[in-house]
């Protein structure tokens, strides 16, 4: 069967109404008097309340409180004696504590790139310089040409070259690299 070229259906039609009048609910007598004498019993409880609350007797009975006797203040007793030892000799110790020195590496130093042209190095020396650090160019010859290196430092721990890094990749720097380099 071919979907594309068949013909629609036609649209359906509601069906025909008969000429009979719209018959008007009719209501009967008894449901009218009804609700005639429930609105006016609820008329009349609300009149006899709203009296009510005008006509509240004046004269409350009152109530003696009895006077509370006061009692002569007694003195607190006697502070007794401590029976420990312990809580005078730790009052008066001193604690040593023996803390060994980290022991301090190599500095460090962070690479954040390497080219072949120094103005791509200070490109990205001066990108860094916007971050608010400051990079050196260094220029080196090795055994496949001269490269300009981008480096940050020297760092005395990794913590510390670690917090600049992080700086650097919010900033869109990535790739940075930490070494131990002596200078």
């Amino acid at each position: 069967m071919d979907y594309a070229n068949r013909k629609r259906p036609a649209p359906r039609r509601p069906p025909k109404k008969t000429k009979k009048a719209a018959a008007r609910p009719t209501v009967s007598w008894w449901v009218v008097l009804l609700a005639i004498v429930l609105v006016t019993g609820f008329v009349w409880l609300l009149v006899t309340i709203s009296g009510q609350s005008k006509q509240v007797p004046s004269s409350s009975p009152t109530v003696e409180v009895p006077a509370i006797q006061q009692q002569p203040q007694q003195k607190l007793p006697e502070k007794p004696e401590e029976r420990w030892q312990y809580i005078e000799e730790l009052e008066n110790q001193e604690v040593i504590v023996d803390v060994p020195e980290r022991e301090v590496g190599p500095p460090k130093l962070m690479q954040c790139g390497s080219f072949r042209n120094r103005s791509d190095a200070e490109e990205m020396r001066a990108m860094i310089a916007m971050l608010g650090m400051e990079a050196q160019v260094r220029t080196t010859e090795g055994s496949n040409g001269v490269w300009h290196r981008v480096i940050l430092g020297p760092y005395e721990g990794r913590r510390a070259a670690e917090a600049d890094r992080h700086k650097l990749q919010r900033g869109k720097i990535n790739g940075c690299q930490i070494w131990n380099w002596n200078l």
